[in-house]
C-alpha cells in the first residue's frame, strides 16, 4: 500500500520518509485549510478530513506544537504564529522573562483510509527553551533543548534528533499500527 504523506514541506517530508524506511510513502502537496485551535487533535481531524476529499489512497497528515510552560501551554499549535509574529529570539525572551523555561514539543499524526477510519498518534518530548543556537534544522529546533542533552535539535546530527524526537515516538506508534494492518 502506498501512502500518501500531505505536507508542503519538504524538510518534513524528508524526515518522515527516513523514519519510516519500509512503509511506501510519497508526498501529496496540498494546501489544506487550518483551523486554528489549541487542540492539536482538533487540526489534525480536520486536515485528515480534508486531505480524503483529494486522494482515492490512505493519508497521514502531522502537526507539532510546542507548549510553553511559562504561558500555560500557549503557543501550542500556534508556534507557527508566534515565530512568525515575534521570532525566536522573542519566544526564548518571554520564557527569560517569566523565570520558565520548560517546555514540551508534540507531535500528532493522524492516519485515515477513510472518513470512518481516522487514527491519531502522539509523541512528545520535555525540554527547555534557549536563545536561538546556530545549526541546522527548521522552524523551532534553534531554541529547543530535548531533556537529558545539551545540544538544541538544530545542533545534532538528523540522526541523533531523529532517534529522540517527538515526531520519532508518534512515527514509531504509527509504523506498529501499520504493520499490524493487512496489506501494508
Amino acid at each position: 500500500m502506498v501512502l500518501f504523506f500531505v505536507t508542503g514541506n519538504e524538510n518534513k517530508f524528508l524526515e518522515v520518509k527516513n523514519m519510516l524506511p519500509n512503509i511506501s510513502l510519497e508526498q501529496l502537496r496540498l494546501d489544506l485549510p487550518e483551523i486554528q485551535s489549541v487542540e492539536l487533535e482538533e487540526i489534525i481531524k480536520s486536515k485528515l478530513l480534508e486531505a480524503l476529499k483529494h486522494s482515492k489512497r490512505p493519508v497521514i497528515v502531522e502537526d507539532t506544537g510546542l507548549y510553553l510552560e511559562c504561558l500555560n501551554g500557549l503557543p501550542g499549535p500556534l508556534i507557527k504564529w508566534f515565530e512568525e509574529r515575534i521570532g525566536l529570539y522573542g519566544i526564548a525572551d518571554v520564557c527569560e522573562k517569566m523565570g520558565e523555561d520548560k517546555a514540551v514539543a508534540r507531535t500528532i499524526i493522524g492516519f485515515a483510509s477513510n472518513k470512518e477510519e481516522i487514527r491519531l498518534f502522539e509523541g512528545s518530548i520535555k525540554g527547555s527553551i534557549v536563545q536561538p543556537r546556530k545549526g541546522t534544522g527548521f522552524g523551532w529546533d534553534s531554541i529547543f533543548v530535548p531533556e537529558g542533552h545539551e545540544k538544541a535539535f538544530s545542533e545534532m546530527e538528523p540522526e541523533e534528533k531523529n532517534a529522540i524526537s517527538m515526531r520519532r515516538n508518534a512515527l514509531e506508534k504509527l509504523r506498529e499500527f501499520l504493520e499490524s494492518q493487512p496489506g501494508v
